[in-house]
């Protein structure tokens, strides 16, 4: 038994700890030692079943040694090579085999190390592609309110989650947003995709209107926010963003960083809703969580709208140390082997029913204002305590992992997208547990 597995001799002081209210935290740390399928094990030798894939990432379940012995036999044979002219075979093996699960078109792979990396990668792209097809007055970027693309300024500028945004003065300038969709008075409960908000898109024509269609580079959009709680899109939301970028010659990006990898039934979000961004960003279950990796897929026309100019000059001027780090292949190709071996990029298309009717069981506990869901995503709103925002939600995560259960917090809303091998009666349990908190919480 190593120091790290005794309760409550750990030294907290040293790491500073991401997204987290750190005093708050170290005085009650909540500590995993091990895990393994569906499930974590904390510090003390309890059970915890694993409500949000880690974070959105473990797809294929905790502890696969497919993964783990194809780590340990690269690092062996090569532990790094250099992509900046240079290579080695697992990058190009691994882009193909990305390729052939991608949305039609999107076979062109840039690899990142995150969903950060990915996004900023993406947003440069797109910016350099206008710039190489002659149309260099496009270098306006769109998001979205409520949206969430990562820590980098570029994810951060496009990104709109308040909170993230008003700690750093310093943002890129030429951003803008379009609102959200989310719409408790009209869509409260809504199963699946809600009814009501096609008409939310058409926001984009005020700011076209507003800057002018030739200063646009690119629309960034989750098909499914997860950061801000699962945030479904109304129906034909995402065909008209589709329509009215291709109407002005805008780029749409897809932010499939957590719908990415089966998470809704299918390989992406782009398939299961049928509309094919320009750009898309992944990361997280492209490596089942396993070593930091992520990939930005292209189009053909962005692609090939880039290969231009002498044969010796350098395309794009961006790139990692990590790009494509041999081990972050490794572990990227065993994945997709497990993946493709269990199915599990559509597995959850024959759970997605169960899921929503379980998490709509909810519906009349106290406090609770909202359920939403689609595939293998879900979130249960709250309603917040008077002037203190997220302390109900807080109360109610912890008395979660203390009664088995871990699952992310946003505010007083509670987002869930377990593992891709999850079982009726993991979901089952997993509900319970939150109801029965929720009702402790009251």
């Amino acid at each position: 038994m190593t120091l790290h597995q005794i309760p409550n001799t750990i030294k907290t002081d040293s790491f500073w700890m991401p997204f987290t209210a750190n005093r708050q935290f170290k005085k009650a740390p909540r500590l995993f030692s091990s895990a393994e399928g569906m499930h974590y094990t904390t510090v003390d030798g309890r059970k915890v079943i694993d409500g949000s894939a880690g974070l959105w990432c473990v797809n294929a379940g905790h502890g696969r040694k497919q993964i783990a012995a194809a780590v340990e036999r690269q690092l062996m044979t090569l532990d790094f090579a250099p992509t900046f002219q240079m290579g080695h075979p697992l990058a190009f093996d691994f882009a193909e085999r990305l390729a052939e699960i991608a949305p039609k078109g999107l076979d062109r792979i840039f690899f990142t190390n995150s969903g950060s990396e990915s996004v900023d990668t993406a947003l440069k792209i797109a910016l350099a592609y206008h710039r190489a097809n002659g149309q260099s007055s496009r270098t306006r970027l769109i998001g979205r309110e409520r949206g969430y693309h990562g820590v980098g300024f570029g994810g951060t500028s496009v990104g709109g989650m308040v909170a993230n945004r008003r700690a750093f003065a310093t943002l890129l300038p030429g951003v803008d947003h379009i609102r959200h969709t989310h719409d408790l008075t009209r869509n409260a409960f809504a199963k699946d995709q809600p009814e009501h908000g096609v008409e939310l898109a058409d926001d984009l024509e005020r700011l076209v209107a507003l800057h002018g269609a030739e200063t646009i580079a690119a629309v960034i959009v989750e098909p499914v926010p997860g950061s801000t709680a699962v945030l479904p899109p109304p129906k034909g939301y995402l065909q008209r963003l589709r329509e009215i970028c291709d109407k002005h010659g805008i780029l749409l990006i897809f932010d499939e960083v957590i719908t990415g990898f089966g998470r809704l039934g299918t390989p992406f979000a782009a398939n299961f809703f049928g509309v094919t961004p320009d750009l898309m960003t992944t990361a997280k279950g492209i490596t089942n969580g396993t070593i930091p990796c992520g990939a930005v897929f292209a189009s053909r026309k962005v692609h090939d709208g880039m290969m231009v100019g002498p044969e010796n000059q350098m395309e794009l001027f961006h790139g990692y140390t990590y790009s494509a780090h041999p081990t972050a292949c490794a572990a990227g190709i065993a994945t997709l082997d497990i993946y493709k071996d269990e199915g599990l990029l559509t597995r959850g298309a024959s759970m997605a029913e169960y899921w929503r009717d379980a998490l709509h069981s909810l519906k009349g506990l106290p406090n609770v204002v909202d359920i939403r869901n689609c595939g293998l995503m879900g979130a249960v709103e709250l309603a917040p305590r008077d002037g203190i925002v997220g302390a109900r939600g807080y109360d109610v995560m912890v008395d979660c992992f203390n009664t088995g259960l871990y699952l992310r917090m946003s505010g007083d809303s509670f987002a869930m997208s377990p593992p891709l091998i999850v079982e009726k009666s993991h979901i089952d349990q997993m509900v319970s547990i939150l109801g029965d908190a929720i009702k402790k919480v009251a």
